[in-house]
This record gives C-alpha cells, sequence and structure tokens, in this order.
C-alpha cells in the first residue's frame, strides 16, 4: 500500500471491529471464517454488556446461560479463528485517498484497515440524581452480576421497568430479602414471561408511577428519596443499593459529526445490510437505533456486518 512504512504495513488489517460486544464478536466470527485478517478493539473485557447480564435465556441453542459464560465462548471462538483482540479504545477514525481507514486508538496505536466495523454498543444512562456520583461503588451499581453478592439477605432498589431492569432484578432476588422495584409509569417495557419471572419470586415489591429522586447516604447508601408522579407523595425507603437501570445512549462520540453519520439521538446510521453512506463501513448491533436491544439481534446484525465486509473486499478484486 502506497505512503506506508513497513512497520505500518504489519497494521494493515482486512477488517477492524470496534468494539467486543455480541456484535463485534459474531462478526469477528465470520469475517475469520472467510480467512480475512481481523482484529477486534475493545477498551474492556470482551462481552460487552453480555459480561453485566446474569441469566440469559433467550439466545438460541441454550435454556439458560450465564452472559460471561456467552460472552468467553464468543470471544474464545473468534479468536480460535485467527481472530486478534486488543484492549484499546478509538479516538477517531478517517477513510484515506487509497481507500483505507486510518483508525487512531487511545494506547497510541494506528491501524488500517479495508474495512471498518463500528459495533461499541451503548453506555447506561444515569438517573442525575444527588447522590448518585458520590456513593457509586458504595451502593450504586449498574451491574448487579457484578454486586448483586455484596447485599446478601439486604433491601435493595432496582430503578426502571425494562428488560434490563427485570432480568437483573430477577437476578437479585437470589441474594437480597426484598426488592424495591421503581417504574415511572404504569406500564413495564418488557414481555410478559420477564415481568412474570419476577413477580413471582419473593420479597419483590413493584412501585409504579413513582421516580427515585436522591440517593441518600454518608460512606455508603442508606435510603433513597422517591416521588409518586400521581399523587405527588414523598417517601424515603431504606435500602442498601441502588441499580438504575434506565436506558442507555450510543457509543458514538469518536464518529465525527461531519461525516453525517449519525442521528440526532447519536445512533450509527446504516442501511438493510448493515452498510453506511461510507464505502467499506458497517455498523451493528446497539450502536444502530433498534427497537429491541438483545444478544440475538446484536449477533444477527454482526453476522450481516461480517459477512457483508468479506463481499466489499471481494469485489474489491
Amino acid at each position: 500500500m502506497k505512503n506506508l512504512t513497513n512497520e505500518n504495513q504489519e497494521k494493515i488489517y482486512d477488517v477492524v471491529i470496534v468494539g467486543g460486544g455480541p456484535a463485534g464478536l459474531t462478526a469477528a466470527i465470520y469475517a475469520a471464517r472467510a480467512g480475512l485478517k481481523v482484529i477486534i478493539l475493545e477498551k474492556e473485557v470482551p462481552g460487552g454488556k453480555m459480561v453485566k447480564t446474569a441469566e440469559v435465556e433467550n439466545y438460541p441453542g441454550f435454556n439458560s446461560i450465564l452472559g460471561p459464560d456467552l460472552a468467553m465462548r464468543m470471544y474464545e471462538q473468534a479468536t480460535s479463528l485467527g481472530a486478534e483482540f486488543e484492549y484499546d479504545g478509538v479516538l477517531h477514525f478517517t477513510k484515506r485517498d487509497d481507500n483505507l481507514f486510518e483508525v487512531h486508538t487511545v494506547q497510541p496505536n494506528t491501524f488500517y484497515t479495508k474495512t471498518l466495523i463500528i459495533a461499541t454498543g451503548t453506555l447506561e444512562n444515569k438517573l442525575g440524581i444527588p447522590g448518585e456520583d458520590r456513593l457509586y461503588g458504595k451502593g450504586v451499581s449498574y451491574c448487579a452480576v457484578c454486586d448483586g453478592a455484596f447485599h446478601k439477605g439486604g433491601d435493595v432498589a432496582v430503578v426502571g421497568g425494562g428488560y434490563s431492569a427485570l432480568s437483573e432484578g430477577t437476578y437479585l432476588t437470589a441474594f437480597v430479602k426484598n426488592l424495591y422495584v421503581f417504574v415511572r409509569k404504569d406500564h413495564f417495557k418488557a414481555d410478559e414471561f420477564q415481568v412474570s419471572l419476577l413477580k413471582e419470586k419473593p420479597g419483590v415489591h413493584f412501585i409504579m408511577n413513582t421516580v427515585v429522586e436522591e440517593i441518600i447516604g454518608t460512606d455508603k447508601v442508606e435510603a433513597i428519596k422517591t416521588k409518586n408522579l400521581i399523587t405527588g407523595e414523598v417517601k424515603e425507603v431504606k435500602v442498601q443499593a441502588v441499580f438504575p437501570y434506565i436506558g442507555s445512549k450510543p457509543i458514538t462520540d469518536f464518529i465525527h459529526s461531519e461525516l453525517n453519520l449519525k442521528d440526532d439521538q447519536g445512533y450509527l446510521k446504516v442501511n438493510a445490510d448493515m452498510s453506511t453512506i461510507i464505502p467499506g463501513l458497517f455498523g451493528a448491533g446497539d450502536v444502530r437505533e433498534v427497537p429491541l436491544r438483545q444478544i440475538a439481534i446484536a449477533s444477527g446484525d454482526g453476522a450481516l456486518a461480517g459477512q457483508m465486509a468479506v463481499e466489499y473486499i471481494q469485489n474489491l478484486g
């Protein structure tokens, strides 16, 4: 490739995948199986949100599997096929005149690639209330799998009414005495099976039409202040931990706005085949706007993006 030193030649890949969650790992499996030179760039552990998920009960092939176990299986499959894995985050990228993408990372490193797949997923939203940041790691947690066991026999709160809130709440019932689930609206944003699964657990209390306004505590979480949105009633509920699950935002800050690759919410705009307006650039998983964020859907995106990258390279001649 022109204008690249010998050292840089070694950093030329067929496919660079940004993000090591289910979308990125599946894309790597498809691309590596086709014999392409593939590297995954992930600043945290392999698996993305799978690592922070308790039991997964709706992924094909498994009646039930722990999220970290599923993540490790995907990672091992991708790397056994020859895909490389680098613990690194991406700062920005450009497309060169020779049609290679130039990817600059935190480490710092520079990678060159014929195709680029963005599968960075989303970052959990914060409640944005007093005490949340100050007591993070002292009872405030966004990962039930990571921290649930610390609160064995205690009373904890989950904030949110979606799939993540209910599934992580179900996981927490294995440890806690009382689980308070605070939902802003009068209904859940999850399937009836997941709702009924949590309802059947002992010590579960659903508090609808209610928000958490403050997390109280000096060196650790001691209580929360809540407000009923219908009656206006304010209460203080004693808990030793708070797990917020109120949605997320796409991790796309490293994509320059002038590239016109993002929508108004920051999600990556992709076509039905996961391609973008830039030839050779694909997106997959939660980083794009989808009506349902599930491991199976992200994996399907990754499979399509990986295969489309293979076909794109084949058509280069």
